[in-house]
């Protein structure tokens, strides 16, 4: 009861200054889609789209592997941990002998070029996308524009299995997609920004420019991590490209969030269903877990986002098991207790140091998490629109093994126009990597549902 009445009047404050803040100014669209965020001021550069294709100089594979060679002995995990201290120290002993030894770059140089990969220049940035389009399209099909976003620590790495599953047709349907999957400013091969302020609406401006220049003015978009905020931030700026938002991740932290969260606590099958009470209530129980067990990463991200940088940008090994980590814990939480963290379950190793070259060979890592910093800074705010247009449709897959676990009524209360929810019980929170098949049949049946 305490700890409701604290939360209670917490929420009481939270309510008066929502309250009695002046209101905001409208944010500049215009501003937003011309801003420069390379380095200096604006200037004439090539807007062409040039074909892109990796190609790593042998110098830079064999200063990774003279690194993974000297590298010290470990300190070791006390007796009978397995990751809940973070990465067992053991384990990566043998992931950096694969590395070494087994994990062959050139071909997986191969591997990451199958699909047709591209650069151009937009405010400023080169960034990098693959286009993914049929191969051949039935008599009558229509071809989809998609966007694909990924999030921190992922990349395009994370949606290899799923290309195929979209772009191809399937019997019956009547559409099919084309997929447009960038690397996110900062992150693999896409440049980072000069500039302070680069945050998921600042984004969302950057890749409306980038479908346009590919000639789509409208287009889903999918998404989960930092992709699933810049979904939203499309859907809530600038909802007139959007013909539809799917993300695999859906975060509620506002006012009705916060009053529903209090009553559920009382009465939690008022807002969500039995089976779910345990991962959803008592309201703060599950987010405070949460919080104080894998958020550390976020408020150091957030905070000192150059320093953790600077820090993994020298040392593979570190910079394996940091991001390597998350695939743990965010994957399925229970595996932390395992001495290989789970890895191994579900994933392969091979596909996941795909994932760890992409940052080590790009030296992408800080400004890939300066993006946490850049989403709670003054320079990236940008106000409200005063003239809200038509939300688009939206769906929500949630996977039961997520970071946090959203009930389909704060799905409802994020986005006004949900018209799909689905709880999926085999996966987390990297669903392109982990259940392509599940997260694409998804996909496709929002699209569906949206044409009925």
């Amino acid at each position: 009861m305490v700890l409701l009445l604290v939360m209670a009047v917490i929420l009481a404050v939270y309510f008066w200054k929502r309250l009695t803040a002046p209101e905001e100014e409208s944010f500049d669209q215009r501003k937003l889609e011309e801003a420069w965020w390379g380095p200096g001021e604006p200037k004439q550069v090539d807007e062409s789209i040039r074909p892109f294709t990796i190609d790593i100089p042998d110098s830079v594979i064999q200063d990774l592997h003279e690194r993974l060679k000297s590298t010290p002995k470990l300190t070791p995990p006390l007796e009978g941990v397995g990751f809940e201290y973070g990465f067992n120290s053991e384990y990566l002993q043998a992931l950096v002998e694969f590395w070494r030894t087994q994990y062959d770059w050139r071909e997986r140089e191969k591997f990451l070029n199958q699909f047709p990969q591209f650069k151009t220049t937009v405010n400023g940035l080169e960034l990098h996308f693959i286009h993914a389009k049929p191969a051949e399209v039935p008599q009558g099909t229509v071809v989809v524009p998609l966007l694909l976003l990924h999030g921190w620590p992922g990349s395009v790495r994370e949606f290899y299995s799923l290309l195929p599953l979209l772009t191809t047709p399937r019997k019956g349907e009547w559409f099919v997609f084309e997929v447009v999957a960038p690397s996110l400013p900062g992150y693999g091969f896409s440049q980072g920004a000069a500039k302070p302020g680069l945050a998921c609406v600042q984004m969302a401006a950057v890749m409306k420019n980038l479908m346009q220049r590919l000639g789509h003015s409208k287009f889903y978009v999918q998404g989960g991590d930092w992709g699933s905020g810049i979904g939203t931030a499309f859907a809530q700026y600038f909802p007139s490209c959007v013909l539809g938002l799917h993300v695999n991740m859906c975060n509620g932290s506002g006012p009705k969030a916060m009053l529903k969260g209090l009553i559920g606590t009382l009465w939690p099958t008022l807002f969500v269903e039995r089976r779910y009470v345990h991962k959803a209530f008592p309201f703060w129980k599950p987010w405070l877990n949460t919080v104080l067990l894998e958020m550390g990463y976020f408020h150091l991200q957030a905070s000192k986002p150059d320093t953790i940088g600077l820090a993994l940008q020298t040392t593979p090994v570190g910079l394996a098991a940091y991001i390597l980590e998350k695939f743990s814990t965010w994957t399925n939480p229970s595996w932390k207790c395992l001495p290989c963290g789970g890895l191994t379950k579900k994933y392969e190793m091979t596909d996941l140091l795909d994932n760890v070259m992409i940052y080590w060979l790009t030296g992408c890592i800080t400004t890939s998490v300066r993006l946490y910093s850049e989403q709670f800074s003054k320079a990236a705010r940008v106000g409200r629109k005063r003239v809200i247009e038509r939300y688009p449709p939206t769906a929500v897959a949630q996977f039961e093994h997520d970071i946090f676990f959203t009930p389909e009524w704060v799905a409802r209360d994020v986005h006004p126009t949900l018209v799909r929810y689905n709880v999926f019980p085999n996966g987390g929170h990297f669903a392109a990597f982990e259940e392509p098949k599940v997260l694409a049949e998804d996909i496709w049946e929002f699209v569906k549902s949206v044409h009925v």
